[in-house]
């Protein structure tokens, strides 16, 4: 068993927390590129395996978990530690070593709340470097992060082929004033695709990349 971070914004963090994220897509880098003389397949230099491996490869029977002994955040049985945005909140208020300040999380806050970590005002903070701020998910080290991960399966797909039951696993159930300004009963998958776009940037739904879809469950730490 091996253990990887994982980066998750803080909608995917409250769906991880609710229990209803189980699911997680990752964009596959490099791309499946077509193979040649094999219609319709696809295929990408693996590193674990030094050697090329295709889409057919990993879904032919007797694959045995091939795609997630491919995919770089892990397979069968590996965990993933999710970073989030956290900081650190001194016991006083003077500096602390890390050691003895208490870890918050932004993902905790109600909506619309901007407040610093501590609850600290942020128009208080302007210019104040002592004062805990918000540090990015990127930073989070391994003895800060809350919430573990156990990868069930590992496959690759289109990101286009999210179901709607793919995308309620992804945390994303649909329903009325989920997608700001549209004033319909927004479907799972166009939940979703809203929340894609929202963290990759307008046009990234519809280039349709291949994925990494990781399947897991939360395992208590």
């Amino acid at each position: 068993m091996k253990e990887h971070p994982i980066l998750m914004n803080g909608a995917m963090v409250r769906a991880v927390l609710d229990g209803s994220k189980t699911q997680t897509r990752r964009i596959m880098k490099p791309q499946p590129e077509p193979v040649p003389h094999r219609p319709g397949d696809y295929q990408w230099p693996c590193n674990a395996f030094q050697s090329m491996v295709s889409v057919a490869d990993t879904r032919a029977p007797g694959a045995h978990g091939m795609a997630g002994d491919a995919c770089p955040h892990g397979g069968h049985g590996d965990r993933l530690w999710v970073r989030e945005t956290f900081g650190y909140v001194p016991p006083d208020e003077h500096q602390r070593p890390l050691s003895e300040c208490r870890i918050e999380y932004r993902a905790d806050l109600p909506a619309g709340n901007t407040n610093r970590p501590g609850g600290w005002p942020a128009t208080e903070c302007v210019g104040d470097l002592a004062r805990p701020r918000w540090r990015p998910s990127i930073h989070m080290p391994r003895v800060a992060s809350r919430i573990l991960l156990e990868i069930v399966s590992v496959r690759v797909e289109r990101l286009n082929d999210c179901s709607d039951a793919d995308a309620r696993a992804e945390g994303t159930p649909g329903g009325h004033g989920v997608i700001p300004s549209y004033n319909y009963h927004a479907t799972p998958s166009e939940h979703f695709s809203h929340l894609w776009e929202s963290i990759n940037g307008a046009g990234s739904w519809a280039a349709n990349p291949w994925v990494w879809v990781i399947e897991f469950k939360r395992v208590a730490t």
